[in-house]
């Protein structure tokens, strides 16, 4: 029996393995599943070039593998991924990994399309968001399918390279980026300078007063000037539009490098035969043009995401641990990382608090203006909640660390940013569509051009040609949308609303309806006494002294408000105090039983009905509170919601702007209308369950309306979710889990309105940009076609357009500082 060797290791193959992998359109026969496994995925990263350079087969399976796939297996180690990995919580069974990569190599639109589709193909890959702004990249894979090995490699085999993200590595990539595009800009800079004091002599002599030998020599030196240009300058684009030619793709380098290279050679072509005409001068030009305008839209690009990137920055790398708190008052420089929940911290006046935590000794204010757009300080007292990354502004604090590393709110903030970055809006997608089949048209329009002129004029076919290449500008279009979103998302939040999905701009831009919830929305969700009704011998003032001199030692919402209402008055002396869980307090007060609570709890200690006056107070839907003695009534508490203070001018704006205002809650009634007349707001829906919300809502949708839905972001969940855009508050906990469309952070209802204001400014922004896109193309290209534009022009015209769309969306900046 002839026995057959691995086509991967070159072993022999056991008579009883019958294993195949397809490779260059052969079934190679493999000798173990390992060996089918390694050329499998070779095969699937596009690597299959392995196999036709290698000089020997391996010694061992192991040296089987290529070493761009060897090098990146470190990246499936568990330890390694902790800080760009997390697992997806989908149910004890899941494998579903999420990883925040950046991408180098990024130039335009068509380089993330490929790169989407390339990693989509891939088996086990489940979701792939890039963003072009922020060369960012959202992946998802089953681990049981495929490694994150796999995925790096696929993304090296088409010219990419791809990094764990994370702050300090961002930066050092955008250096890089800034400062090798800047040499390629000085190098064309300086060349096209001497370059064209070359060529000016020749453009004014007249005929017969240049000697053709010192003609000639001018060409040899523009041509020796003019080489660094193209070679080290212009390199991206060849290497650029060379890989997507050889993946059968059409990116926005290709007709810049076509026009570049047929100036150019035609250029040293007529230098050596000494004939015919040279471009030196256009060539570059436009290669410096070219990448002023490249350089300019990437600094505006990165100066863009720079709000994300700089709350990424806010956790400081050190920590004062204290050692041993409360008997001790040392402490030790510990990494911020190593905190766990318990610690103790001491954050002195300056210094960025690590981690989340509830003070427990000390007295000052907290700067939290990165995280929630607000700049006014907070004050921080023992007992209050602090946030990672706010800096502490006055005196020390001691923090008990509660939530560390991911678990904080800022990773939260940071998290949902990512998401929000890594999605791509419909409106970007059907740009990058029309970009990808305007350059294939582009390229046959730039064929039949030259077809044309060679008949009409050959001398002038190639620069007109080369005109037409580069003077239109696919890549406005491309930059039209996703700029003016990243400029939006990060102007939204220095005011404190955070974008978390890709499409909610729009989408605001666009709601004609607004539904808000009431509680810890239109309302704060702190109790206030709202109205104080005597009913016996002492007045309002000693009434409400009397029943918070009850509720001094409880820390019940009830109890709080009522001791707030008192204004810091003494509080008489009671004794005895003692609490009815459900029902109330009771107290000795001047030698007499005194109760304070629900209505029917103080009745039982006198006996007597309510005063008819009172009897429409408990219907009001406010909670009502008691307070009597053994004897009789002394008074009656209505305590309510207290109304945010800007919740009124945001409604009133709302309304000014045309948008429908209204309140849904599962309150009663009456306590629904007196909040929603305070704020001018006629339509309202008491009483509704989550069901009776949702709705609501869909019966606005089925009659054209574009609802924005505001609430608290977890009671309100099905609502949120059917809403075409959802906004949550974003306090407490709750932020890590919220699947709202926007998070108000500052919890600030001017923001929101703000928002809105920037959402339809960005809508109106893009459509300048598209508009200028369209048009600049609808107008360049046909005088380009006409010989009407030369090469250098068309370059200026290319980068201009670019740059314009980049600074028309910067503009969004304005006005939105927080």
């Amino acid at each position: 029996m002839k026995v057959s060797n691995c086509y991967h290791c070159g072993q022999p193959i056991p008579t009883s393995v019958d294993l195949a992998v397809n490779i260059d359109g052969q079934p190679r026969a493999m000798c173990c599943g390992g060996c089918q496994a390694v050329a499998q995925t070779i095969v699937d990263n596009g690597l299959t070039d392995y196999y036709r350079h290698r000089d020997t087969l391996p010694n061992a399976p192991h040296e089987a593998l290529p070493e761009i796939v060897e090098s990146l297996r470190f990246y499936d180690h568990a330890d390694f991924q902790k800080g760009f990995v997390r697992d997806l919580d989908g149910g004890p069974d899941s494998s579903e990994r999420e990883a925040s990569l950046i991408l180098e190599g990024i130039t335009c639109s068509a380089c993330i399309w490929l790169n989407e589709q390339q990693l989509c193909r891939l088996a086990g890959v489940t979701a792939v968001d890039i963003n072009y702004a922020t060369r960012r990249a959202r992946v998802r894979w089953d681990e049981r399918r495929i490694k994150l090995s796999d995925i790096l490699a696929a993304i090296s085999a088409i010219g990419y390279r791809a990094y764990p993200y994370d702050t300090a590595r961002s930066e050092e990539l955008a250096r890089q980026e800034r400062r090798g595009a800047l040499w390629r800009v000085f190098v064309a800079g300086f060349g096209m300078m001497q370059v064209m004091m070359y060529a000016v002599p020749v453009y004014f002599a007249g005929a017969g007063e240049m000697m053709p030998a010192a003609e000639q020599l001018l060409r040899w030196a523009s041509l020796v000037l003019t080489v660094p240009v193209v070679c080290y300058s212009a390199a991206p684009f060849f290497r650029n539009a060379w890989r997507d030619l050889r993946l059968h793709r059409a990116g926005m380098d290709v007709p810049v490098a076509l026009g570049v290279g047929a100036a150019f050679a035609a250029s040293v072509w007529a230098t050596l035969t000494a004939s015919g005409e040279v471009y030196f001068d256009s060539v570059t030009m436009f290669v410096f043009f070219l990448l002023s305008g490249r350089f300019l839209e990437m600094t505006a690009r990165q100066r863009a995401v720079s709000v994300t990137e700089a709350l990424a920055r806010l956790m400081p790398v050190v920590a004062a641990r204290v050692s041993a708190y409360p008997a001790s008052r040392d402490f030790e420089q510990v990494m911020a990382a190593d905190l766990q929940r318990g610690d103790v911290v001491l954050v002195r006046p300056g210094e960025t608090i690590p981690a989340d935590g509830q003070v427990i000794e000390g007295e000052s204010s907290a700067s939290e203006a990165l995280l929630t757009g607000e700049s006014a300080p907070v004050q921080k007292r023992p007992g209050v909640s602090v946030t990672a990354g706010a800096v502490n502004i006055e005196s020390p604090l001691l923090i008990e660390v509660t939530q560390v590393g991911d678990a904080t709110r800022l990773s939260a903030i940071v998290r949902l940013m990512e998401r929000a970055a890594s999605e791509k809006p419909r409106i970007v997608e059907l740009a990058d569509r029309i970009a990808s089949h305007f350059i294939v048209t582009l390229l046959f329009l730039a064929a039949a051009v030259a077809l044309a002129w060679w008949f009409i004029d050959p001398r002038q076919m190639l620069w007109i040609t080369v005109s037409v290449l580069v003077v239109t500008c696919p890549c406005a279009l491309s930059l039209a949308t996703p700029v003016a979103l990243t400029v939006a998302s990060g102007a939204m939040a220095r005011i404190g609303l955070l974008v978390t999905h890709s499409h909610a701009v729009e989408s605001l831009a666009q709601a004609s309806h607004f539904v808000f919830d009431k509680t810890g929305t239109l309302t704060t969700g702190e109790m206030q006494v709202l109205e104080i009704l005597p009913l016996g011998r002492l007045d309002q003032q000693d009434s409400l002294a009397l029943a918070a001199a009850l509720e001094q030692a409880s820390e019940h919402p009830i109890a709080a408000a009522l001791r707030q209402a008192t204004g810091g008055r003494l509080l008489p002396v009671v004794d005895e105090q003692s609490n009815e869980p459900g029902s109330g307090m009771n107290a000795l007060h001047a030698g007499r039983s005194v109760r304070l609570g629900r209505p029917d709890y103080v009745q039982a200690l006198h006996g007597k009905p309510l005063p008819e006056a009172a009897q429409s107070l408990p219907a009001s839907g406010d909670t009502v509170v008691a307070l009597g003695d053994e004897s009789d009534w002394i008074a009656l508490f209505r305590l309510g919601d207290k109304t945010r203070q800007e919740a009124a001018a945001m409604v009133a704006a709302l309304r000014t702007g045309g948008r429908q205002v209204a309140l849904l809650t599962g309150d009663a009634e009456p306590a629904a209308r007196r909040v929603a007349q305070a704020l001018g707001i006629e339509e309202v829906l008491a009483n509704a369950s989550p069901q009776a919300k949702h709705n609501y809502v869909r019966r606005l949708q089925a009659n054209g309306a574009v609802v924005a839905m505001v609430g608290d972001g977890v009671n309100d969940a099905p609502v949120l979710a059917q809403a075409q855009v959802s906004v949550a508050m974003g306090g407490g906990s709750q932020l890590a889990r919220t699947q709202a469309d926007l998070v108000l952070l500052s919890e600030n209802l001017d923001h929101l309105w703000h928002g809105v204001v920037v959402a339809r400014r960005t809508l109106h922004v893009i459509r300048q940009n598209l508009l200028w896109s369209f048009a600049y193309n609808l107008v360049a290209l046909p005088l380009a076609m006409s010989g009407f534009i030369t090469p250098w022009m068309a370059g200026i015209g290319m980068s201009g357009s670019s740059l314009l769309v980049v600074a028309n969306s910067l503009r969004l900046q304005k006005g939105c500082k927080g």
